[in-house]
C-alpha cells in the first residue's frame, strides 16, 4: 500500500529553507501527475534490497528504452562504504540491453587511467556485466542549453526563452561513448562529499559522466578546496547531460553506508548516520532535495556529521542553483512503496 509522506513532517527538524518557489517542473514521465498539483513525485522505500529497488524502478522507468548507461560510481579499490555487489546485479540484470558507465578520474588513483580503472572494476568485482569506461576512447562535447544559444536560434521570435543560461561553462567534455546510449539510470549511493557537500544524482551524472582528460578540469578549475565555484560548475555540467537525454533519464538514490566522505575515498569515515532506505524519481532536483530531507529528518545523533559536513561545504547550493538553472522541481510529493 502507498501512503503520502507530509514534507512538513520531514522538514520538522530540518535546517534547510530554500523556499517555495513555484513549479518548473521536468517533464518526466513519472511525475506527471505530481506535475499537475505543483509538485512531482518521489517514490521511496525501507525495504533496502532488490526487491525494493525493483519496486522503485518499475515506477519511474516509463522513459528509459533502447540501450542505457547505468551511471554508478564504483569506487576506489576496497572502498569500505560501497553499496553491496547484491544490489548492484539485482538491479542490473532486470534492466535490457543495459551497461555500467563510469569514466576514468582526475585526482590521484588507479582509476585515472583506463588500465588501472579496469584493474579497480575486477578488485571490486564488477565482472558480472559490461561495464564501459566512457571515456577510454576519447571525449565528445555536450553543450550546457543557455541564453546565447537561444539568442542564436530566435533572433527573430518574440518567444521567451525556456532555459537559464549558466554562470561559468557554455559546455562540457564527456566520455565519448555517452552518446551511444539511448537512456541512462543514474543509479547513486547517496553520502556526504569532501568538496561538495554530498554526492547525489547531481554529483553522480556531472562529476561521473566528465571526461577524465578535461571534463572534470572544467568542472574543478582552480576550486579544488570547496565552494559555491565549484558546485556551479557542477550543476551546470549536469544539466548537459539531463539536457541531453530529455525524458530518457531517470534516478535511484540509495541511502544506505552513508558515510561523510565519497566512494572515491578508498579510506573513507565510517558511517554514522542509519541506513534510511531507497528513492526513485524522474526529477533531479526533487530526488536530491528529499534526499537530503530525509537525512536532516533523521534524529540529531545520526544526522550530525553528514549536516555539518553538508552546510561546511555550502552544498545546499547545489539544489538552488538546479532551481536557477530549471532542471527540475524541489516541490515533491514523497510516496511509500
Amino acid at each position: 500500500m502507498e501512503r503520502e509522506i507530509s514534507r512538513r513532517t520531514l522538514l520538522k527538524n530540518s535546517a534547510i529553507a530554500l523556499g517555495g518557489v513555484a513549479a518548473f517542473g521536468s517533464g518526466g514521465i513519472g511525475n506527471a501527475a505530481g506535475a499537475r498539483q505543483g509538485k512531482c513525485v518521489v517514490f521511496f522505500t525501507k525495504d533496502i534490497s532488490v526487491n525494493g529497488l525493483l519496486k522503485i524502478y518499475s515506477r519511474i522507468n516509463g522513459g528509459i528504452t533502447g540501450t542505457v548507461g547505468i551511471k554508478l560510481h564504483t569506487g576506489e579499490p576496497h572502498g569500505p562504504n560501497l553499496l553491496p555487489l547484491s544490489l548492484i546485479k539485482g538491479l542490473q540484470s532486470h534492466v535490457s540491453k543495459s551497461t555500467i558507465v563510469e569514466c576514468n578520474v582526475f585526482y590521484p588513483s588507479p582509476r585515472k587511467t583506463t588500465k588501472g580503472h579496469l584493474e579497480t572494476l575486477k578488485t571490486n568485482g564488477f565482472d558480472f556485466c559490461p561495464v564501459d569506461i566512457m571515456d577510454a576512447d576519447g571525449q565528445v562535447t555536450f553543450p550546457i542549453p543557455g541564453m546565447r544559444e537561444f539568442l542564436q536560434t530566435s533572433a527573430s521570435s518574440s518567444a521567451k526563452p525556456s532555459f537559464v543560461q549558466g554562470r561559468h561553462l557554455t559546455e562540457v567534455a564527456v566520455g565519448k561513448s555517452l552518446e551511444k546510449y539511448d537512456s541512462l539510470l543514474v543509479y547513486t549511493h547517496f553520502k556526504g562529499h569532501t568538496m561538495g557537500g554530498f554526492g547525489g544524482s547531481l554529483k553522480n551524472i556531472a562529476i561521473g559522466c566528465a571526461s577524465g582528460q578535461l571534463g572534470k578540469e572544467q568542472i574543478h578549475e582552480a576550486t579544488w578546496p570547496k565552494g559555491p565555484l565549484f558546485l556551479e560548475r557542477m550543476v551546470e555540467a549536469g544539466k548537459a547531460v539531463t539536457a541531453h537525454f530529455g525524458s530518457h533519464i531517470t534516478y535511484i538514490n540509495v541511502l544506505k553506508n552513508i558515510s561523510v566522505d565519497c566512494d572515491c575515498d578508498g579510506h573513507g569515515a565510517k558511517p554514522t548516520c542509519n541506513d534510511i532506505g531507497i528513492l526513485g524519481s524522474t526529477d533531479i532536483l526533487a530526488i536530491d532535495k528529499a534526499s537530503v530531507d530525509l537525512v536532516y529528518a533523521q534524529p540529531e545523533e545520526q544526522r550530525r556529521d553528514m549536516v555539518k559536513r553538508i552546510e561546511s561545504r555550502s552544498g545546499l547550493h547545489q539544489l538552488e542553483y538546479m532551481q536557477t538553472l530549471r532542471m527540475g522541481n524541489d516541490r515533491y510529493k514523497l510516496v511509500t512503496l
